[in-house]
């Protein structure tokens, strides 16, 4: 069992940011599982990440099958034994998302189920590996689209953006970071929320303004910080008034 190198877990790591971070992480000199719910792609880009001389592995997660989520639990305990990091990056959006009076409510339900219970899920299933590792983090990406006290300012830059199941979803997401790290507050796991800002992805039709560098950035430095504090709230910079 190797315990040499720390372990990382990044969900939704096949393309975009996720894989970005995995990268970048990787250069660290970690091991990474890239999580990704579509095996095809999932392999083609840990094949990708390997070409570069990284120590990349795939792990077949999808956040609507909560199965999946304990076996690649099992695949890394076997492997490792440990998890020192968590990156909750994996997330939909879906058509017929809209304002509360339009929004087609089966997307609203999937949206949620994937965003926010199937994270939910999947951060349960690592926390033993997370305990089993000492000092651990769990980073959630989140938006500030999820942000209650931003949608209720009229003259916020994104106030005409009333998408409901993707907001909620990631309002839940930020509750369950809170809640998670006071739970593990004292505790050797930090649970943190990051918001990577408005980037050009798959999810937004490649509508941000930010490049999946500068989107990643943030999240890395995050993950990679010497002692990450459980209790910060990235997403507003500020700590969580316990």
């Amino acid at each position: 069992m190797q315990e040499a190198k720390k372990v990382a877990l990044i969900t939704g790591a096949n393309k975009g940011i996720g894989f970005e971070v995995a990268r970048q992480i990787a250069k660290g000199c970690w091991i990474v599982f890239a999580a990704a719910r579509n095996k095809d792609l999932g392999s083609q880009a840990v094949e990708k990440l390997q070409a570069e001389g990284l120590d990349v592995h795939f792990v077949h997660v999808d956040l609507d099958a909560h199965e999946t989520a304990v076996t690649a639990a099992e695949t890394i305990r076997k492997k490792f034994g440990k998890l020192d990091l968590l990156i909750n990056n994996a997330a939909i959006a879906g058509a017929g998302d809209g304002p509360p009076s339009k929004v087609n409510i089966k997307t609203l339900e999937t949206v949620m189920h994937t965003n926010y219970v199937g994270t939910v899920a999947l951060t349960q299933a690592m926390l033993p590996l997370l305990q089993s590792a000492g000092k651990a983090q769990i980073i959630n990406v989140s938006s500030e689209l999820g942000s209650i006290s931003q949608h209720t300012d009229p003259d916020w830059k994104f106030a005409p953006v009333k998408v409901l199941a993707y907001c909620a979803s990631k309002a839940a997401l930020n509750m369950f970071t809170v809640q998670l790290a006071y739970e593990f507050r004292d505790s050797k796991i930090a649970v943190n929320s990051v918001n990577p800002g408005y980037t050009a992805t798959d999810l937004n039709r490649h509508s941000g303004p930010q490049t999946i560098e500068e989107g990643a950035a943030e999240i890395v430095r995050a993950a990679l910080l010497d002692r990450p504090v459980t209790g910060k709230f990235l997403e507003t910079g500020g700590e969580i008034p316990w």
